[in-house]
């Protein structure tokens, strides 16, 4: 299953350039026919960094946490106030057809969000509790509350109980069903969509599903989740009461203390790259995108991942041979890394804290 967590992505990618014929420079390219770089890739060297390993958790000490008075909600992202070169790389994946764009991009580094960048799904199963020897009841209870706040916002906000049953792997996937109606005063909660069964209010015609008007009304639910991604992206907390806003606080502080800073340790390595030019982050995530979506905002990535460069790969998607760019997959599991050596690419493997700090060591000696 795990596979597709690139596959997907791949065929995303290779879409966004129509994959035909086009000329730069006076010489012809197809991306049909470019092959991926570095094929005698395994699992990167991480022994080499062994020596940044032994750190003991009383160095990882949180940075840039929010206070109970801070109006910007978001897990000292703010903090990290990376400075871009000129010639960084633009933040989000190109309109369909920019092929100078994939010729200035040389390096894409796709992330798995769970115990990689944040700790969540590991906090409901006790496993984090188990392995760094945490208080299980403490852990657990951390977790079930963001767990709430994750889906409180997808409910609410999000129109996850309409786009459950209808999820897609990126969020521009049903775009072309868009006829750009004004959305300021439609009302989507009468206007008949009810999910896959197209049903609705009564007396009104939610479509037949995957008819045109059906399509078209989840074309424009998946705009209306951009534009709220987009506006809320920095502050998460604007789309929270007051008093969830100051629960989201607490438990980004809290979940930041018992993890030992493990989001401010990941955020030193995305940061490094969104710093860099021609490099870029990418997440790609086997959680549906919606509550994807929800976690990324609520935990404060929604600065470092555009919502163009967030994937869910929980749909298959069919395999295309991508441009010439170098991938590096970073994630926590083996399906994520015998997915990335199916496609010859270098994959980093986060399970500690010390992973984290070998990644980021890596990166500034331009090892990655």
């Amino acid at each position: 299953m795990l596979l597709l967590w690139l596959k997907s992505l791949l065929h995303h990618v290779t879409k966004l350039c129509e994959i035909s014929p086009l000329t730069s420079g006076g010489h012809n390219f197809c991306f049909s026919t470019f092959l991926q770089e570095f094929s005698s890739y395994n699992s990167l060297g991480q022994s080499q960094f062994s020596q940044y390993y032994t750190l003991p958790p009383s160095s990882y000490v949180p940075a840039g946490l929010p206070s109970s008075d801070d109006h910007s909600i978001g897990m000292g992202v703010a903090e990290y106030s990376a400075v871009k070169s000129e010639q960084a790389a633009p933040a989000g994946l190109p309109p369909r057809g920019n092929l100078d764009f994939f010729f200035f991009l040389k390096r894409i580094f796709l992330w798995d969000l769970d115990e990689t960048i944040i700790i969540f799904h590991s906090l409901l199963t006790g496993s984090y509790a188990q392995k760094f020897g945490k208080d299980p009841a403490t852990v657990l209870n951390l977790g079930l509350q963001m767990e709430e706040l994750i889906f409180e916002l997808a409910d609410t906000h999000l129109f996850f109980n309409d786009l459950e049953e209808c999820d897609q792997v990126h969020i521009e996937d049903v775009a072309s069903d868009d006829n750009g109606q004004e959305l300021s005063n439609y009302n989507f909660l009468a206007d008949g969509f009810n999910g896959p069964s197209g049903g609705g209010a009564s007396g009104t015609t939610g479509g037949v599903q995957g008819g045109v008007e059906w399509m078209r009304k989840l074309a424009f639910r998946y705009r209306r989740l951009k534009e709220i991604y987009n506006s809320y992206k920095g502050n998460a907390g604007g789309l929270l009461s007051p008093m969830k806003k100051e629960l989201l606080l607490q438990l980004q502080s809290e979940i930041e203390n018992v993890t030992d800073a493990w989001l401010s340790t990941a955020l030193k390595s995305l940061l490094h790259i969104q710093s860099r030019g021609k490099c870029m982050n990418v997440l790609v995530t086997t959680t549906q995108l919606v509550p994807a979506l929800a976690k990324v905002l609520l935990y404060g990535l929604g600065d470092i991942f555009p919502i163009e460069n967030i994937y869910s790969a929980t749909k298959i998607g069919t395999y295309c041979n991508s441009p010439k760019v170098t991938y590096v997959v970073i994630g926590d599991g083996r399906d994520e890394e015998f997915a990335a050596k199916q496609h010859n690419m270098p994959f980093w493997r986060i399970s500690t804290h010390g992973d984290l700090v070998s990644l980021h060591q890596a990166l500034e000696l331009d090892f990655l």
